[in-house]
């Protein structure tokens, strides 16, 4: 019988009657958190999606699946889509994840442990799938409140009417980094995207004379972390360090309510090296981002 699967939907458990791997479902959220909690340091984008979103949801732009263990553990779990993301302790279910992002017509990018992405993308590449952009990228971290000499007036969660002047900036970001530019693909995707973040008050500014001068979105939110990304510092005001006293003071906000704030750097990005360790923050680990070869019309940011 021959079997028709939708297009961007979950591939069938029965595609994978040989491997122990499935799509998971709501039921299994309590299990999967318990899982990725055993490595927060690691796992922190995905357990945040899913205390934002739940384990299924179109906001995950993507599908999480499980890989169990011969006595039904789970021993990997991976979102698989836009940004594919994996946590796993052992070699056949990150080479399984591999072989689902390779058949995923949405993924767009790969996030993880530098030397956990070597190794899936070892196995993506054995059917001639070669990434379009590589990134190496340093995870830093901030455990501790810093004294701040000179507060940053005026540095605050960002308003519904401060929205026009954060997306084309954080836009010009996505595209420095990628390539691809989401206002020309997915203009209105993007903006609703945008506009959660505000709704979540995850978006931090520091804005003069309309003009916006710092920003700073949560991308995760928990009691054990929270990762910040999109860290922007208006061009004429770089060099003068006011980009680390916003770093310092925002991250000691937040340390008021997690035990840890982290964000990634490209790892060629020396100046933003400089502001984050003035801010007091410590390199932890390095991290590689894989932009995949899809065709462009698929790149939605």
């Amino acid at each position: 019988m021959l079997q028709i699967i939708k297009k961007n939907s979950p591939l069938p458990w029965t595609l994978f009657a040989t491997k122990p791997v499935e799509p998971l479902q709501a039921e299994h959220q309590s299990e999967v958190l318990s899982f990725l909690a055993a490595r927060p340091q690691h796992t922190f984008v995905m357990s945040g999606w899913i205390g934002d979103n739940g384990l299924v949801s179109p906001l995950n732009r993507g599908t999480f699946y499980g890989h169990r263990n011969a006595q039904g553990q789970l021993d990997g779990v991976a979102l698989i889509g836009h940004v594919t993301l994996f946590e796993t302790r052992k070699e056949d279910a990150l080479a399984a994840f591999a072989r689902l992002a390779q058949d995923c017509s949405s993924a767009y990018a790969v996030m993880g442990e530098a030397d956990k992405v070597e190794r899936f993308l070892s196995y993506y590449k054995r059917n001639g799938q070669e990434p379009r952009l590589m990134y190496r990228e340093q995870l830093f971290e901030q455990r501790e409140q810093q004294d701040i000499e000179e507060a940053v007036r005026g540095l605050r969660l960002a308003t519904a009417a401060e929205l026009e002047l954060v997306v084309p900036v954080h836009a010009q970001m996505a595209f420095e980094e990628s390539g691809v530019n989401p206002l020309f693909i997915d203009p209105e995707g993007f903006y609703r995207r945008c506009a959660r973040r505000f709704e979540q008050e995850r978006v931090w500014v520091n804005v003069e004379n309309n003009e916006l001068i710092f920003k700073a979105d949560i991308i995760s939110d928990s009691p054990e972390m929270i990762y910040l990304e999109g860290v922007y510092v208006n061009p004429n005001k770089r060099g003068l360090g006011l980009g680390a006293r916003c770093m310092k003071q925002l991250t000691n906000e937040l340390l008021g309510r997690t035990k840890s704030v982290c964000l990634l750097v490209n790892q060629q990005n020396f100046a933003a090296h400089a502001c984050y360790q003035k801010a007091g923050y410590q390199l932890r680990d390095l991290y590689d981002t894989l932009y995949l070869g899809q065709d462009q019309d698929r790149l939605l940011h």
